[in-house]
């Protein structure tokens, strides 16, 4: 039997959704990292973002968005930006009790981004 993937364990979409709608919440209210996102359909960056998660994490679901590298290029995201995106996502797992185990598996799959999105 297969065991479940981290969508799975988490709640799947809905649960992803939330997490999201409370990650940008802290996002949006931090200096270093809001005025990427000034110019931004935050409703859309919302779904855009619980989709990727989602696939990440195991959905079934295909991501059909843009590359990493093209979703940030002409950003010049610094280690501070992703850092600072990165500490905002694990509180907002905390926030909505994923354990520490599960959000450490996450940050293990966001630190294999960092190169793709920094000084782009």
């Amino acid at each position: 039997m297969q065991s479940a993937t981290l969508y799975e364990k988490l709640g799947k979409e809905q649960a992803i959704k939330q997490v999201v709608d409370d990650f940008y919440t802290r996002v949006l209210a931090d200096n270093t990292v809001n005025s990427f996102f000034a110019h931004t359909d935050m409703e859309k960056q919302r779904r855009h973002q619980t989709a990727f998660i989602s696939f990440a994490l195991g959905s079934p679901t295909p991501y059909t968005g843009r590359s990493m590298e093209k979703a940030h290029a002409g950003l010049n995201l610094q280690p501070e930006h992703f850092d600072a995106i990165v500490k905002h996502l694990g509180e907002a797992l905390e926030a909505h009790h994923v354990p520490s185990a599960e959000i450490n598996k996450i940050r293990d799959r966001i630190a294999n981004l960092k190169q793709a999105v920094l000084y782009k």
